[in-house]
């Protein structure tokens, strides 16, 4: 049985996605604290820290983002589910609630003396980002993340590894795809700030608007869209 290829697993949503990723981490960096929204691995440093020193204000300030987190998660995967028969792909559902979720970010004031709302702000780009790393997780059949780099950087240089080990020149594909899915992802954190420095929290709006290109991107029936390419190579 042979699986259906989706629009959402191709390298140009994967490129987009991981862009918005990139610029994500800029937004929180610069707009709302100078703190990285989109893993959590801090945030569970520091709640550990703070609970050694009992610092339960604290604690609760990094307890937020990992729950949402978790939520993330856990609707990402019960929407696949559910939502399997829907007339819009599951993962449409995924991206229109990140732009409704991203909208409602940049209405929310930012700077100094507004940290509570940085906090709430930060707390959402968690949300979406763990919608986003749960329900985007393969291209090409290879798995990646979208909105962090450390799993890409390992995976990309294990196949490395395996290239050298085994002259399998898919390994090397599978390498440079990866790569560049990080290079993707620097370049999202360029344009971020670039745009967040210069617009501040309105610079949000250009990820709300790549992730309304990955919804309509996917409409396309890419097996047809392939079937369709293929036909007019054979006929040059």
């Amino acid at each position: 049985m042979t699986t259906k290829r989706q629009m959402s697993e191709t390298y140009l949503v994967a490129a987009i996605l991981a862009s918005a990723g990139g610029f994500l981490d800029a937004y929180s960096y610069i707009v709302r604290g100078h703190v990285f929204a989109n893993a959590q691995t801090g945030n569970i440093v520091l709640l550990g820290m703070n609970f050694f020193e009992r610092d339960w204000l604290a604690c609760a300030k990094y307890l937020l983002p990992i729950v949402m987190f978790v939520a993330g998660v856990l609707l990402a995967d019960r929407m696949r589910v559910k939502l399997a028969n829907s007339s819009l792909h599951w993962r449409q559902h995924i991206i229109l609630i990140e732009a409704v979720v991203l909208v409602g970010v940049v209405f929310l004031p930012a700077g100094e003396g507004n940290e509570r709302f940085d906090l709430i702000a930060n707390t959402m780009i968690s949300f979406v980002c763990s919608l986003q790393v749960e329900s985007f997780r393969k291209v090409h059949s290879i798995s990646f993340a979208t909105t962090m780099c450390t799993g890409n950087l390992r995976t990309a240089t294990e196949h490395i590894s395996l290239y050298l080990t085994e002259k399998d020149t898919e390994h090397l594909k599978a390498a440079l795809k990866l790569y560049g899915i990080i290079a993707f992802f620097i370049l999202g954190v360029i344009i971020g700030s670039l745009l967040c420095s210069a617009l501040e929290r309105s610079g949000l709006i250009f990820v709300i608007i790549l992730l309304i290109a990955v919804f309509v991107l996917m409409f396309t029936d890419l097996e047809k869209h392939e079937q369709q390419e293929h036909d007019r190579v054979d006929q040059t």
